[in-house]
Parts: C-alpha cells; sequence; structure tokens
C-alpha cells in the first residue's frame, strides 16, 4: 500500500511537471520503476498505459486555455505514431536485465541534457516573430522523438520540446501545450505495440492505476502553472530527480562499494541544489537587467 501511495504521488508530481514543461512525466516514472528492478520494457508499457489517461487530461486542458499551435499537430503525429509502434516492438525483443542498465545511461543523458537546457535558458519578455517550422523537419523529429519515446518510456517531450523552442519567436505554452497534446496519440501507438508484443499480463495494473490517478489530478493545474510559473525552475528540478536516480541504478550494476556511492549522491545532490540556485540567480537578474531597458527605452521615448 504504501509503495502505491508514492506512485501516485510520483505521478502527481511527474504531470505537474510535464504539464508545465512538457516533458519527463515518462521520464521521471519509468526512473522510479527501473530503480525498484523492473524490466524495461514492463516499465515503458505500464507507464504508457497510464499516460493514455494522463495525456488525454492534459491535452484537454491545454486545448482549454489555448496552448496548442494546430500547425504542428499533423506533422509530429503521424511519423511519432509509427516509429513509437516501432520501438515498442524493438524494446519488446530484447532481453530486461542485459538492456537496463543502459536504458538507465539514455534516462541519466536526457536527464543531464533536460538541467543543461534548462540552466542555460534565458527567460526574455521581448516578443519577436515566429518562424514557421516546415514539415521536411517536423516529420524526422516527431519519428525520432516516438522511437526513444517507446524505448526509454519518457522522450516525446525532451525531444520535441527543447527543439521546437528554439525556434525564434516560439510561444513557449504553444511549444509544451503542443507537444502535451500529441503524447496521447504516441502513447496510444507505443501501448499498442507493447500490448501485441509482451501481452496484458506483463502489465504492473495497480501501478498503472496509482500513476493514472496522480497524473490526471495533477494535468488541468500542471496547464495552468504553464502560463505562470518559470520553467527553468521546474526543468533543473526534474533532470536533477532524474539524473539522481538512474545514477543509482549504473552503480548497483557496476557494484560499486557502498561508503563510495554515498560520496558520489552527496556531490551530486550538492551539484543539484547549486544548479538550482544558479538558474534562480541567473533567470533573476537577466529579467532585472531586461526591466531596466524596458524603464530606459519607455523614458527615452
Amino acid at each position: 500500500m504504501r509503495k502505491l501511495i508514492i506512485f501516485t504521488l510520483v505521478g502527481f508530481f511527474a504531470q505537474l511537471i510535464d504539464g508545465a514543461l512538457g516533458m519527463s512525466y515518462g521520464l521521471t516514472s519509468s526512473t522510479l520503476l527501473i530503480a525498484y528492478g523492473v524490466a524495461p520494457a514492463v516499465v515503458s508499457s505500464s507507464i504508457h498505459m497510464a499516460e493514455i489517461a494522463t495525456t488525454a487530461v492534459s491535452g484537454y486542458s491545454h486545448y482549454k486555455f489555448d496552448n496548442i499551435d494546430k500547425k504542428l499537430v499533423l506533422p509530429l503525429i503521424i511519423p511519432g505514431s509509427i516509429s513509437a509502434f516501432l520501438g515498442a516492438a524493438f524494446l519488446s525483443s530484447l532481453p530486461g536485465e542485459k538492456i537496463k542498465p543502459f536504458i538507465s545511461i539514455f534516462l541519466l543523458l536526457l536527464g543531464v541534457y533536460i538541467v543543461a537546457r534548462f540552466l542555460l535558458m534565458k527567460t526574455s519578455n521581448e516578443k519577436r516573430r515566429e518562424v514557421p517550422v516546415k514539415n521536411c523537419f517536423l516529420y524526422p523529429l516527431g519519428a525520432l522523438a516516438g522511437f526513444f519515446d517507446a524505448v526509454g518510456g519518457g522522450g516525446w517531450g525532451p525531444i520535441n520540446t527543447p527543439v521546437l523552442l528554439s525556434r525564434k519567436g516560439a510561444l513557449p505554452r504553444k511549444v509544451i501545450g503542443t507537444v502535451d497534446t500529441t503524447e496521447f496519440a504516441i502513447t496510444i501507438s507505443a501501448t499498442l505495440g507493447f500490448l501485441l508484443f509482451l501481452g496484458w499480463e506483463q502489465l504492473h495494473w495497480l501501478w498503472v492505476v496509482s500513476f493514472m490517478i496522480g497524473g490526471v489530478a495533477a494535468a488541468p493545474l500542471a496547464a495552468w502553472l504553464v502560463r505562470i510559473v518559470p520553467p527553468f525552475i521546474l526543468g533543473v528540478g526534474a533532470g536533477g530527480f532524474i539524473i539522481l536516480t538512474n545514477l543509482r541504478t549504473l552503480l548497483l550494476a557496476l557494484n560499486i562499494p557502498a561508503d563510495l556511492m554515498v560520496l558520489i549522491y552527496v556531490v551530486m545532490v550538492l551539484g543539484w541544489v547549486a544548479a538550482i540556485i544558479a538558474s534562480i540567480r541567473k533567470n533573476f537578474h537577466f529579467q532585472k537587467r531586461e526591466r531596466i531597458v524596458e524603464t530606459k527605452g519607455e523614458n527615452f521615448g
């Protein structure tokens, strides 16, 4: 019972982060299950089954808050759904225990990428003209993200969101809302692949329901928070959690002595806290400079 309560809380906070950042529900949830020793294919299938409900509620919430760029939806969904199904087939054919350390490495690297992305990100109030994205770019992007989402238990958001945010003039809430909404189709496709190649009996239904309850409860709140909470705080926080948890799996796989593991963890936690503080300070000073520039401009005008 205690484990189910923990999974429900993790599902809640994972969806809260995902809905506000456009990433990390699958990564956060998968990281926890991998740490509990569950086979990667079962982890990914269970998380995707739970995400059917959470992405549906999240997508509807973003739609109600007008957080969706409709031009990006189909060019991402079509290739992403196909590659997610293929990714599920690929992962289902691999031996769980042998592939687990490699999946943890993949998740850890994504965690590092998320921390670096949001640590270096600057929050600007400057309104710039949005540059449209061509379909010839969106199709391979969706295909790549869909495949790694199925293989890693999360990847749709971490791959799509930073790339789409890097466009000149991109609106963060539109990018995040679009990525979260399109993930519903990718989740269904990956889940069908896992059910076909693994079967229903492999799913941990109590875990699925726990993650589902927590995620559904958090989805509307997250769609609202994306308008007001600085994304760099959630990004660095979520990325650090993903790094720390997957680091544990890797250290155990390498048979690192317990004393050395504790030392490594202390150093990583201190680094995580320092990254959060640095991100807050950096963005605070950046916004302060912007307000000064705007004030001078208004006085000059």
